[in-house]
């Protein structure tokens, strides 16, 4: 800009400076030219004023060069100029500076042309006699009658020249002061012109670099003035455009990062530009390090390269299932999307990725769930069919058989109700169909009520039953669930420990995930019920599937015992409801501990 400012005023200067010296130069020919007619005017005068004090003879006198010299001379100290007298011919016939009779003959001087032609004559020209300019003017000698002849006065132009020096001396000064004012008015007016484009180029950098907060001080109402308003208004819209697409980058990047599926976007060239969060953790690498570089330098099993492959190559969609063991085993949904933009160019492809583990999990336990229900339902059908059929053979005329037959169809009938009513139970439980009632418990009173309803139970198998509760405990419960939770797992304690063992359950406050103590005077926020038995134990390799529903350790045992293979999955749930865990802790034949920690406050 300061080089525009520069620029500016020297335009201005050289205006400024070339209109002085035109109008110098016209103003010094124009003076000149004045003062040569001025003197030309008065040269004419003199001679008129000559001619009539004298007597001319013209070339009449024939050749009297002594006479006309004589007056030449004589003139020359009254005019101060030289004087010559010439015949009509062009004969001199008397010079005030030089004999006439060496001189040439004048009769195409230029002078004497003229005023031959018109009177008066004159002309400027240097002479080689006198060595400088001179004003040569000529008139006739007698009016109208050139033939007479002529009179001439001849001028130095040395005081011309001196006074055109002068002119041009103070012209020139005058020009430099005024260039050096000129150069001052033109540099402040420039200024003035120029600071508010500089202004407006500042905050228009600002704007490149995407400062859109940045805005020109408008003070002036005219063209500069507008342009600020202008790019002031620009630059608005542009933070009003610019926030509303960071807000919604932050919007897709927000969406895309909380995607329950991976998506990776890859172009026509096969490069990643965008991964998604949920992409790296099932592809097993981070965006920082792949956008932007090829899909085949990803570390990926061969049939994902191979899918993006004829994807990019096909343009189609494709849709796959694949297993993938990096960074963990997972089965994946694989969706190839082509892109078209604008409707018809290519632009690469869309990989969408959802893990389907869960779902087919969820599947195969559906199809084990029914296959494990038809089972169950089967055995006590059949037991029921098969001794009904005996009765109707003839077997209910005993009537010893016919009592032992009917009991096992009776107990048969029970078990398929407890059955069909724990499916039933567990269905709600799953779909949250159950509707619990919390309210606060008295955990020493309640699990006293609890083992009390299990006391009979035990003592026909000789089991010591036991408990232990700090005093002063609540928790806020459904009771009803809870004392299902409990008595469940008290059930399984007794029918799996042998004659003579002992079942007993303790619950303890926790603080910081710590059992602690009756006396010390902590806030805790969890609670923990522990349900132990010295019965048969659970082998190691049962344990992580012990809470799935129909899962038997011991088969057979659990048969004879009457369970169902679903009240552990009820427990579960039912510990999941309330917000809180369970797990166990087991050693074949020494017996197993069911840990449940729950908190205080719903």
């Amino acid at each position: 800009m300061n080089s525009f400012r520069f620029r500016l005023t020297f335009a201005m200067v050289a205006l400024i400076g070339l209109s002085v010296l035109a109008a110098g130069i016209v103003m010094g020919n124009t003076f000149k030219q004045n003062h040569i007619n001025a003197l030309e005017a008065s040269m004419v005068r003199e001679m008129r004023i000559i001619l009539d004090g004298m007597d001319w003879q013209g070339s009449d006198a024939g050749t009297p060069f002594d006479y006309y010299s004589e007056q030449a001379r004589h003139l020359k100290e009254t005019t101060e100029s030289r004087v010559t007298f010439i015949r009509g011919d062009g004969v001199v016939l008397g010079d005030s500076d030089h004999d006439a009779r060496t001189m040439d003959n004048h009769a195409e001087r230029t002078e004497i042309v003229e005023a031959g032609r018109e009177g008066v004559g004159r002309a400027i020209r240097h002479s080689d006699t006198l060595d400088e300019n001179l004003l040569y003017v000529a008139i006739e000698a007698v009016r109208g009658q050139p033939d007479k002849g002529y009179i001439r006065l001849a001028l130095s132009l040395a005081t011309v020249e001196a006074s055109m020096s002068r002119i041009w001396s103070a012209l020139v000064i005058g020009l430099l002061v005024l260039f050096v004012v000129a150069a001052l008015v033109s540099y402040r007016l420039a200024s003035g012109l120029t600071r508010p484009l500089e202004q407006i180029t500042a905050v228009a950098k600002r704007i490149k670099s995407l400062d859109y907060q940045a805005r020109v001080n408008v003070k002036n109402h005219d063209e500069i003035g507008e342009l600020g308003q202008a790019l002031n208004a620009m630059a608005e819209s542009l933070q009003i455009q610019m926030a509303r697409i960071h807000q919604n980058e932050n919007q897709l990047e927000s969406v895309l990062d909380n995607m329950i599926n991976g998506i990776v976007m890859i172009d026509r060239a096969g490069r990643m530009v965008l991964i998604n969060r949920r992409a790296e953790e099932v592809l097993g690498f981070h965006a920082g390090e792949m956008v932007g570089r090829h899909y085949t330098e990803a570390k990926q099993q061969y049939e994902l390269t191979q899918i993006i492959q004829d994807g990019l190559e096909h343009r189609d969609h494709v849709r796959e299932e694949i297993t993938f063991y990096f960074p963990e085993e997972r089965l994946l949904d694989l969706n190839l999307v082509p892109i078209f933009e604008d409707g018809s160019e290519f632009g690469g492809v869309l990989l969408v990725l959802q893990d389907v583990s869960a779902i087919r999990r969820l599947e195969r336990m559906r199809s084990e769930f029914v296959a494990n229900v038809s089972h169950e339902l089967k055995t006590p059908v059949a037991a029921v069919k098969g001794f009904a059929e005996t009765l109707l053979s003839g077997a209910v005329n005993d009537p010893e058989i016919t009592k032992s037959f009917l009991q096992i169809i009776y107990d048969e009938s029970e078990r398929l109700n407890r059955l069909i009513g724990d499916i039933l139970e567990l269905s709600k439980i799953e779909s949250r169909r159950v509707p619990l009632q919390f309210s606060p418990i008295e955990l020493p009173s309640f699990i006293s009520k609890t083992v009390e309803v299990m006391t009979s139970e035990a003592a026909r198998k000789h089991i010591d039953l036991s408990m232990r509760v700090e005093p002063g405990l609540f928790v806020e419960a459904d009771e009803d669930r809870l004392r299902q939770i409990v008595m469940n797992l008290l059930a399984n304690g007794i029918s799996y420990t042998p004659e003579g063992g002992k079942v007993s359950i303790s619950v303890q406050p926790l603080v910081d995930g710590r059992p602690v103590s009756g006396g010390d005077e902590q806030d805790y926020d969890y609670i923990r019920i522990s349900i132990s038995d010295t019965g048969i134990g659970i082998p190691k390799k049962d344990l992580p599937r012990i809470f799935e529903r129909f899962y038997r350790v011991d088969k057979a045992r659990s048969r004879s015992s009457g369970g169902t293979g679903l009240g552990l999955s009820i427990v579960k749930h039912l510990v999941e409801l309330h917000h809180g865990t369970i797990s166990v802790e087991s050693s074949v034949g020494i017996g197993s501990t069911f840990i449940i920690d729950m908190p205080v406050i719903q």
